[in-house]
């Protein structure tokens, strides 16, 4: 059974976590568990709940008035709320479901549904994406079995290259992107969405793939002379230094800018090499992407 944190639910759902405590004394919707030492936590089941009672509330509903709702008619008034926010936030909600309750099929018909309506890259940005950052948190705070990590990232990875292989070769742009992940880091979802993303704009791809050591990175930007290489990082091991790493770059390859982005640089207060440059967001990604 997975036990989730007040935290983890303020992170998924969107609703402080002063407020959840407020909805326990008032309603009767969520009830937390409590361990041997009195610290609350929530079951899938009372996500699941603090999921959908956030989304209609977020579109008009009173939670005095969901508290009255049954099941069905919960589940009725989701189903009914046309804003494409709202349904957005709807399948979201229904992969994180599909996700921790182990249900795959459900997860990956929900993904080739949006694929095959929106197309793949809709897809990415506002589904696959959103997704991704919106469990993160789980990832990092080890709140979701490894194995439900693994089944996930496994269908989603499947979906970006088959897109990336139907995309053809670029021709005339001559820019070119070394993209790797250093070693010790394999999550490697980040790094192949940027490789759709960037093939598809027809900009040249050198994917070394996770776990790259530093010495392959180094023997091909300097023997393919890439404009630019990019790595994304999520979670990397305990024994990795992101300063050293930064220097050590910078040291052997000055002249080609680093770009980074992912779960790392967001909370990295110390200066960087000149030619590192962070992306802190998915807006200053696609910034990088659409300006090369």
């Amino acid at each position: 059974m997975n036990q989730f944190t007040i935290k983890d639910l303020e992170n998924l759902s969107g609703i402080k976590a002063h407020t959840i405590r407020i909805w326990e004394q008032r309603y009767n919707f969520i009830k937390p568990n409590r361990t041997k030492t009195n610290i609350r936590y929530y079951t899938s089941e009372e996500l699941k709940t603090i999921l959908n009672v956030s989304l209609l509330n977020k579109y008009g509903f009173k939670v005095s008035h969901i508290n009255k709702m049954s099941e069905l008619e919960l589940g009725q008034k989701i189903l009914s709320l046309n804003q494409s926010e709202a349904q957005q936030e709807r399948l979201l909600n229904e992969l994180v479901q599909s996700m921790i309750e182990l249900k795959m099929q459900d997860f990956e018909v929900i993904l080739d549904n949006y694929i095959s309506v929106k197309g793949l890259e809709k897809a990415i940005n506002f589904l696959i994406f959103p997704f991704l950052e919106k469990i993160g948190i789980l990832w990092l705070t080890n709140h979701v079995n490894p194995a439900q990590e693994h089944l996930v990232t496994n269908i989603i990875r499947q979906k970006l290259l088959v897109g990336i292989d139907k995309l053809p070769h670029p021709v005339h742009h001559t820019t070119s992107v070394l993209l790797f992940l250093p070693e010790g880091e394999y999550h490697e979802l980040g790094l192949i969405y940027l490789h759709y993303i960037l093939k598809e704009r027809g900009i040249r791809t050198i994917y070394l793939g996770s776990a790259s050591p530093s010495s392959d990175i180094q023997y091909l930007a300097n023997f393919l002379k890439p404009d630019y290489m990019y790595t994304h990082l999520t979670t990397v091991a305990k024994n990795f230094h992101f300063d050293r790493f930064m220097d050590k770059i910078h040291q052997h390859l000055p002249n080609i800018p680093l770009i980074i982005s992912g779960q790392l640089v967001s909370s990295w207060k110390k200066s960087v090499p000149p030619s590192i440059h962070f992306k802190k967001s998915r807006s200053e990604v696609m910034d990088f992407v659409n300006q090369i």
